[in-house]
């Protein structure tokens, strides 16, 4: 018998974040790593990147210093190419590097929600251009992402506003709600970050997906649904200098790039 279609419900949407929640390790490596490849940086640069990812990564927790030298530094790599070349340029490399790291699971939650009528964003600290280009391929509403300046089509290597990251993340979800006319308490949100609590407590349906250890203590006790598609922990070892989330990623990049002017003025 064929399947009636679902009426929209035009007050409820759901949130995802990318980094380790839709997809196996962190887009803007994955992005770095084709743009290297294309002879865009060098490899000492993206070796010096995913070093910073593992230095920041082991020293703990994110802090402000991490995340100040990350909106100065973390789309610096982009700096003077046209938005058009970098946005062509993620199509490719999304096909490329990024496909087959879309975790199945996380796929079919997003389909769920589409499928119940509602619609779907991804909200990220990845750029903005690389956020569409997932969102586009995975069927989805749309994106909110780290917005690069521009001039004239072409990257200033600045940020506008900052990246969209803990608090910042929320406040984009908060105002597209409001854009939008979403009831929040109809809405969901997932991710594997203790570091999107904020998004996550604005919504009346949180999620974990793939949590760190501090996000599946607030679920547990919260009692929100905990969802895992790693398959075991070396699987995450593995991944970790692409998996520890925006401000590892970011701090990774800064560090590269602190290095890279370092040897430039000495």
């Amino acid at each position: 018998m064929r399947q009636q279609p679902v009426e929209p419900d035009p007050r409820a949407g759901a949130f995802f974040d990318v980094d380790n929640t839709i997809m196996r390790g962190a887009s803007i490596y994955y992005f770095a790593r084709g743009l290297a490849a294309r002879k865009m940086f060098g490899p000492r640069d993206l070796a010096m990147m995913v070093l910073g990812q593992l230095v920041f990564r082991i020293r703990g927790a994110e802090n402000s210093d991490h995340i100040d030298a990350a909106r100065e530094a973390a789309l610096a790599f982009v700096a003077g190419h046209e938005v058009a070349e970098i946005s062509a340029l993620g199509e490719e490399i999304y096909d490329e590097l990024m496909a087959d790291r879309i975790w199945e699971g996380a796929r079919e939650l997003t389909q769920a929600h589409l499928h119940a009528g509602q619609r779907v964003w991804l909200v990220t600290a990845t750029p903005v251009e690389l956020a569409d280009v997932v969102a586009s391929r995975l069927g989805l509403t749309g994106a909110l992402g780290t917005v690069a300046e521009s001039s004239d089509g072409v990257y200033t290597g600045r940020l506008i506003g900052g990246l969209l990251h803990g608090e910042a993340k929320a406040a984009a979800v908060l105002a597209l709600a409001e854009r939008e006319n979403l009831d929040l308490a109809a809405c969901s949100a997932y991710s594997d970050s203790a570091n999107d609590l904020p998004m996550l407590n604005l919504v009346g349906h949180p999620n974990a997906v793939n949590p760190d250890g501090a996000l599946r203590a607030v679920a547990r006790e919260r009692g929100w649904p905990i969802y895992d598609f790693r398959k075991g922990r070396r699987a995450t070892i593995i991944a970790l200098p692409v998996a520890a989330g925006a401000g590892v990623v970011a701090g990774g990049v800064a560090a590269g790039l602190a290095v890279r002017r370092h040897r430039a003025a000495g």
